[in-house]
């Protein structure tokens, strides 16, 4: 238990049977001071120890006559629909501190855990040996706002930090070397080095965000303590270099204010190996994010490892590649020692969180692996226990994803929104330089050219998700006193951690208009869409048809054949097409909606609906070397939900002006017999080519993965027949097995349509 003298528990703290009682919430506010969280470890977001903060105190909650019931009444707390299962025996680890609760029996409807039968508050005869666990159905109460972050033991270590010391360190951004300190009351403390290891410095350098730890000039910073007053907090910390959070480590608190017990004197001093993308040497923002170091002995693809669908860099949905093709990693056994190696093989530190359950969107293609099992040492994922796949095994519903923690940059610190109705959107204003006092001066990014790629980067930036728009005239968010323009020309490829990272003009303001009005805004959400096409069925429909011109007014009149039709002898001969279904899947965490509202839909009388986007996709066929031969058709899609995943409900229909979109889990499909599901290739020469779909392909609506929306195959095309093989999505294989697929030499041997 916690004694009355303001001393702390050391980590293992025993519990003290004859707790005093507290008295329970007054019923003038029921719960009012309550919080929960979960917490202990190896576990999921979505399960753990139960927590509960009551009386300024964070305690847990006693197994004894535990159930199910309890437990949906706690997931609710916590925003979860409800729970799947309950943990005993501290099954999560043992917890510190009090125990709040003990007998505990819910019926399961109850609003609150205080509207429950219990002992009371802290009346308990249990130890921490018996701390509860729940595991809650990994479905999120609809607006609940609280996230539930994998909570590390925050009422021992709360915060940590690293503090600069020699000069030109202090200057930058990362912090890489410095004094380990530890937030006590309202000041900072030290560490005594005291049995400090390496081990403990790679857990410390993990949640700071790097993947490594590398020796320090201890001499130096001898030096510096000798000159110093410290005030130190902990000593022999122990470490086995896999934790997550030096909370997780042994540790012993200093009793009362005796800080001259350090043997040597000495704090304890960390310094740290950056990734790749927060290396200093190298060209801010010209690496691409989540790519890891290349192994040594590895020629080819170096990258077997990568994050997909996150908003912020260090997160996502983790891919591995395997046999040439990349998949996803099924989330049985899932644990933040997983996670961890997945973080610091990419350049990250360790893990903040191990997200279940695709929380990080759908993948597609192949699962790799499943119950892969790390024990937090091993260099690479490939390095740890795992099985194979068998079918029935996993879903991708199931996928696994991570949240790293990365060094901390100040990028959000010079850039704010202004004048919108919520925090996730307004006018950008950016910081340029300071003026004679230091102030930070801002200033506003001309509209022209600015987009939805723009838009990601500065909603990354800010620390608010995805864009979910690019504004290029903003004057219904007229409220600040900026009105300079500071930036033109802003170009992102929409991975940079910053605008600073984006091309723009240098030195001079290029911009048509220079109002205010014509200032770029960003409209930023928490999810976004990401559309995939089902590469397989363009290969199992691709056909050739040669159309008699009679049937193709139509057509026509929508753009849909080559510009030498206009020549042809109408309503005599024929247009040769090659056909094939589009089938559209939404995979993200948010539907997909055409940018233009309803008032600008385009009415097309011969196919009598209306379509919602001018260019949905491009169809192109291309030579190997990447030259157009038939002329790109641009097709305008009536978007709806065709058909949608088993427990997902239709949206939108095109029929009587219906709304228009895809439902994430719902995909659309465009069936190779209805008109313009096609490229004409009457003018197309015999030879290999590549056939070429690009969804979205001017990023109009936002998505959080772009990398994704093309899709190619190898055509072989002898003049009568077409073979189509090999049917991929743009970013599915190695760049190896991409190089072999460009330099194909054309097989007969492939199915013949």
């Amino acid at each position: 238990g916690r004694p009355g003298s303001g001393s702390h528990p050391c980590p293992w703290g025993r519990h003290v049977p004859s707790q005093p009682s507290t008295p329970p919430p007054t019923a003038a506010s029921p719960g009012a001071r309550l919080r929960f969280r979960l917490a202990g470890y190896p576990r999921k977001h979505n399960e753990g120890r139960i927590e509960v903060f009551y009386n300024q105190e964070w305690g847990t909650v006693c197994d004894d006559d535990f159930t199910l019931a309890n437990a949906h009444v706690l997931c609710r707390h916590l925003g979860f629909v409800g729970a799947t299962g309950w943990a005993h025996s501290a099954k999560y680890g043992k917890g510190v501190g009090r125990i709040w609760l003990d007998n505990v029996v819910c019926g399961g409807s109850e609003k609150s855990i205080v509207d429950c039968k219990s002992r009371g508050w802290g009346n308990s005869d249990c130890t921490h040996e018996e701390d509860a666990g729940v595991v809650c159905k990994d479905e999120r109460i609809p607006g609940f706002v609280d996230s539930n972050v994998i909570e590390t033991e925050q009422n021992q270590v709360e915060e940590l930090r690293l503090r600069p010391v020699v000069a030109s360190a202090r200057r930058r951004l990362p912090v890489m070397e410095g004094i380990v300190e530890v937030r006590y009351k309202d000041s900072w403390a030290q560490i005594c080095d005291e049995g400090w290891d390496s081990r403990s410095s790679r857990v410390v350098c993990g949640m700071m965000g790097f993947p490594a730890e590398r020796k320090v000039n201890r001499n130096f910073y001898k030096l510096y303590a000798e000159r110093q007053q410290l005030n130190f907090r902990l000593h022999s910390v122990a470490c086995a270099g896999t934790e997550v959070h030096i909370s997780m480590c042994p540790f012993e608190f200093y009793r009362g204010n005796v800080t001259t017990t350090c043997k040597g004197g000495m704090p304890a001093v960390v310094s740290c190996v950056p990734g790749p993308l927060f290396a200093t040497s190298s060209p801010r923002g010209k690496k691409r994010p989540h790519r890891s170091q290349p192994s040594p002995g590895s020629r080819q693809d170096p990258q077997r490892l990568r994050l997909k669908g996150g908003a912020k860099v260090g997160e996502g949905r983790v891919e591995v590649l395997r046999h040439g093709e990349w998949g996803t990693v099924c989330d049985d056994r899932w644990s933040l020692l997983s996670a961890s190696v997945v973080c610091r093989e990419l350049g990250f530190g360790s893990a903040k969180e191990a997200l279940t359950g695709a929380r990080m969107g759908q993948g597609m293609g192949p699962i790799h692996v499943n119950e892969v099992r790390c024990t937090g040492t091993e260099a690479s994922l490939w390095s740890c226990p795992y099985k194979n796949i068998t079918e029935e095994g996993c879903k991708h519903s199931e996928d696994a994803g991570v949240r790293c923690n990365i060094p901390y940059m100040g990028y959000e610190t010079t850039i704010r929104l202004s004048g919108g109705r919520s925090r996730f959107e307004g006018r950008v204003e950016v910081a340029v330089g300071a003026d004679g006092e230091g102030h930070l001066r801002w200033g506003l990014i001309c509209g022209e050219g600015w987009g939805t790629l723009e838009a990601a980067v500065a909603c990354r930036q800010l620390g608010l998700g995805f864009a979910n728009h690019g504004l290029q005239e903003t004057w219904y968010w007229d409220a600040s006193n900026v009105t300079e323009m500071v930036l033109s020309g802003v170009k992102c490829a929409g991975h940079e951690m910053s605008l600073s990272h984006c091309r723009h003009h240098s030195g001079h303001i290029n911009c048509k208009n220079m109002g205010t009005r014509f200032a770029a805004g960003v409209i930023c959400s928490e999810t976004a869409s990401d559309l995939l096409l089902h590469a397989a069925l363009v290969q199992e429909t691709a056909y050739i048809e040669d159309r008699p011109l009679h049937m193709l007014y139509c057509a026509a009149e929508e753009n849909c054949l080559a510009s030498s039709a206009r020549h042809a002898n109408w309503p005599y001969g024929h247009r040769r097409l090659l056909r094939f279904s589009s089938q559209i899947h939404n995979n993200g965490r948010a539907d997909f909606r055409p940018k233009a509202g309803r008032h600008s839909w385009v009415w097309h009388e011969c196919h009598g609906h209306y379509h919602s986007m001018d260019i949905f996709t491009h169809y192109d066929i291309l030579t190997p070397n990447g030259t157009k031969v038939a002329e790109g058709h641009k097709a305008s899609f009536c978007l709806e939900d065709t058909e949608c995943e088993e427990d997902v409900a239709k949206r939108y229909e095109c029929a009587n002006f219906g709304e228009q979109g895809i439902t994430v889990g719902c995909w659309d499909l465009y069936r190779h017999d209805i008109d313009c599901q096609w490229i004409d290739i009457t003018d197309v020469k015999p030879g290999n080519y590549i056939l070429q779909v690009v969804i979205n392909p001017n990023f109009e609506v936002a998505e959080s993965d772009f990398t994704n929306n093309a899709m190619k195959c190898n055509c072989k095309y002898d003049g009568h027949r077409i073979w189509v093989h090999n049917c991929h999505i743009g970013d599915a294989f190695s760049e190896e097995a991409n190089w072999r697929f460009e330099q194909y030499p054309g097989q007969l041997n492939n199915q013949v349509m």
